[in-house]
């Protein structure tokens, strides 16, 4: 039977009337639904960026950390300036930065191996204070003015190598510090502790060095380094046992170093492919 030789349905002016209003409502409803889901997002997006901050070893050693970093890159500022007044050497002034970054690629491997095999919070600890007092020191000898360009330069080395093997093991302890999911963020929050140190540190280290010279700047990034000494010490690392025998320090290195040429290796070949597309 052909449908179009039934004849047209009516709808009651009733009936017409409910469905213009039904559309009416769910209409402007749809919106709504959809602002709100969104605001619901980003309000979860925003509490999941923030949400490492509630654990409180995370809080602390973050702030701590925020503020160290700050007078590592102050220390930065107030070691050239010193250099300047004690040489007129461009390759001192030079010297004074390679001084201080040398150690990390000499010891990047051998600092990864130990965060791996020993206590890490007890390596922080040695770090840490190894830090300060190699600042401190470097404070009072400027302040009594008995430093030398060679002296300086060998205290920023000694800096350099606290930092070297500290780098490591304060990366390794964020995974102890926070849950998996807010790992992503923890490590953010890390980078963004870094990068606004190292947007304020430079600045606030040049006025202060010309407010009261390079001595106090260096005694300023010692007392820096108390803060997060003080979370760690107060910090209680669980420890896993393990039933497996202890690596040896030679044979980590060796598994890291062949572990690193097979991934130098992988890049090349990656590298030699894409040319030849």
């Amino acid at each position: 039977m052909d449908p179009d030789s039934f004849p047209p349905r009516k709808i009651s002016p009733e009936k017409q009337e409910l469905g213009v209003l039904f559309h009416r409502v769910t209409s402007t409803e749809q919106p709504q639904q959809r602002h709100s889901a969104k605001a619901r997002n980003e309000r979860q997006s925003f509490a999941s960026a923030w949400g490492p901050l509630r654990e409180p070893v995370f809080r602390a050693l973050w702030i701590a950390a925020v503020a160290s970093n700050v007078g590592t890159w102050m220390e930065d500022v107030g070691e050239a300036w010193l250099m300047t007044s004690l040489s007129t050497s461009t390759l001192m002034v030079a010297l004074v930065e390679t001084a201080g970054s040398l150690p990390v690629v000499l010891l990047a491997v051998p600092s990864g191996t130990f965060a791996d095999l020993v206590d890490r919070r007890r390596l922080l600890l040695i770090t840490q204070a190894w830090m300060l007092i190699v600042a401190a020191t470097l404070g009072l000898l400027t302040v009594a003015g008995v430093t030398t360009p060679w002296l300086l330069l060998i205290v920023a080395f000694a800096l350099g190598l606290g930092a070297a093997v500290n780098a490591p093991a304060w990366e390794a302890i964020t995974p102890e510090l926070v849950g998996r999911k807010d790992l992503p963020a923890a490590v953010t929050l890390g980078a963004v502790a870094f990068n606004v140190a190292r947007a304020v540190g430079p600045a606030l280290g040049g006025l202060l060095v010309a407010a009261f010279g390079s001595g106090p700047v260096f005694l300023l990034n010692a007392a820096s380094f108390l803060g997060v000494i003080f979370v760690l010490y107060r910090w209680r690392r669980p420890v896993a046992k393990s039933n497996l025998p202890p690596e040896q320090v030679l044979g980590a290195m060796s598994y890291r170093s062949r572990g690193r040429r097979i991934a130098l290796l992988w890049r090349h070949c990656l590298d030699c492919a894409a040319l030849n597309l």
